[in-house]
């Protein structure tokens, strides 16, 4: 009996492992995906997996016309579900979403709740259900459900396991409707810079608090586990840090639109401010296996610069060369004195820039690739502010490339002391 007991253990452990990598993986997913239809479609899918359930259905809520919707359920046309109004104070769903607490029934069909309508329009016969709320800071923004659990009840355990992929489902819509959200409303904005400026700068602001959730769960997961489950937790961490880049990227150029950049100038050699950005990309650029070959000594060249704006400068033109270029390729960073100045020079052997766009990569949003067929992502603000930072405190930036597949080489200059 207690061999039995022991095996029995291990093997429930193990399936508890299982479970964890799983979620993990899923949060790591999740994190990398700002569409928000395959957003969906994942998380159903994964529900209906986990559970051991027939299917699975994201509720959300609209603001609009006060109601749930469905958004997506697996095996079944979401166009066709959304055409359904769920009523908040009349149906299982709404229950869930008012009370904001998560409900098992064994047997829906003898529920006054159930709202039949929905099972009737898709022929879907519901037996069981589980269902959880999708928390996003301090309100609900929908109802998980899975239903028909194969082969038994849902548990407590299922709740628990719903309630974690519900929180991260939320977070992750939540990001991916304001990413879809920026996108359309920057379409409509162009017009007017203050208001597009406004509206960078409250993206920036609401997206922080969610990806704070997300960077402490990560955090949290990281100084307990080993092996390939650590290995996955910090995909989620590294994950969050670059949309965190991504946010820092946002708030910066709106402070260079409002002239809200403080620069506190200074006597110091170039040679420690390009140290201090290639530290900032140094693992960036070992993840690509980017070779970085520099080309300058050690002697001091002094400018009277603000270093930490002036080595942001510097980090975002590397790592438009680490993004524009094939992996395992080589980037080169060199210094060249003129008379009073100091030229500054990144190289790549990357896409290249045609030469009627070489002034054009420096506009706000501008991306070589039509956005529909995208592959090197970025929301096209790196050269803009690389080029407002530099310019503000006097000096030049500039774009030279051959062409087309023949590589780019971005150049600064700034005056020497």
């Amino acid at each position: 009996m207690p061999i039995l007991s022991k095996t029995g253990q291990l093997k429930d452990l193990e399936g508890r492992n299982q479970l964890l990598l799983r979620l993990v993986e899923l949060s790591v997913t999740l994190n990398s995906t700002l569409d928000l239809d395959e957003l969906l479609r994942l998380i159903t899918a994964t529900a209906s997996e986990l559970l051991e359930c027939e299917a699975a259905s994201i509720l959300l809520y609209d603001e609009k016309n006060p109601r749930l919707y469905f958004a997506a359920s697996t095996g079944s046309d979401p166009a066709q579900l959304a055409e359904i109004p769920v009523p908040i104070d009349s149906s299982v769903a709404g229950t869930i979403f008012r009370t904001n607490r998560p409900l098992i029934l064994a047997n829906v069909e003898q529920d006054p709740r159930h709202y039949a309508l929905v099972s009737n329009h898709i022929k879907f016969k519901v037996k069981s259900l589980l269902g959880v709320p999708m928390p996003i800071k301090e309100r609900t923004m929908g109802v998980l459900e899975a239903v028909n659990k194969k082969g038994g009840d849902f548990t407590e355990g299922d709740t628990v396991i719903l309630s974690v992929m519900a929180a991260h489902a939320a977070i992750a819509i939540n990001n991916a409707r304001l990413l879809r959200t920026t996108q359309q409303a920057l379409e409509k904005v162009r017009v007017t810079n203050q208001i597009k400026s406004n509206f960078l700068a409250l993206a920036s602001h609401e997206l922080r608090t969610p990806l704070s959730v997300i960077t402490g769960y990560a955090s949290f997961l990281q100084g307990n586990e080993v092996g390939d489950m650590k290995a996955h937790v910090n995909h989620v961490l590294g994950a969050a840090l670059q949309m965190r880049s991504v946010l820092d990227q946002m708030n910066n150029l709106t402070l260079l639109q409002s002239d809200g950049m403080e620069m506190r100038r200074m006597k110091v050699s170039i040679q420690s401010v390009l140290n201090f950005a290639l530290d900032e990309i140094k693992y960036v650029a070992a993840r690509r296996d980017m070779q970085l070959s520099l080309h300058f000594s050690d002697d001091p060249i002094y400018v009277n610069v603000d270093p930490e704006k002036t080595a942001l400068a510097f980090v975002n033109l590397l790592n438009n060369a680490i993004r524009f270029s094939p992996e395992g390729n080589e980037i080169i960073l060199g210094i060249v004195t003129h008379e009073k100045a100091v030229q500054v020079w990144v190289q790549d052997y990357g896409i290249g820039i045609p030469a009627d766009k070489l002034e054009k990569v420096f506009e706000e949003f501008y991306q070589l690739e039509p956005p529909h067929t995208r592959h090197y992502g970025g929301l096209g603000i790196g050269l803009t502010i690389a080029k407002g930072l530099i310019e503000t405190q006097g000096g030049s930036i500039w774009a030279e490339s051959a062409g087309e597949g023949q590589g780019s080489t971005f150049k600064v200059s700034l005056q020497t002391v």
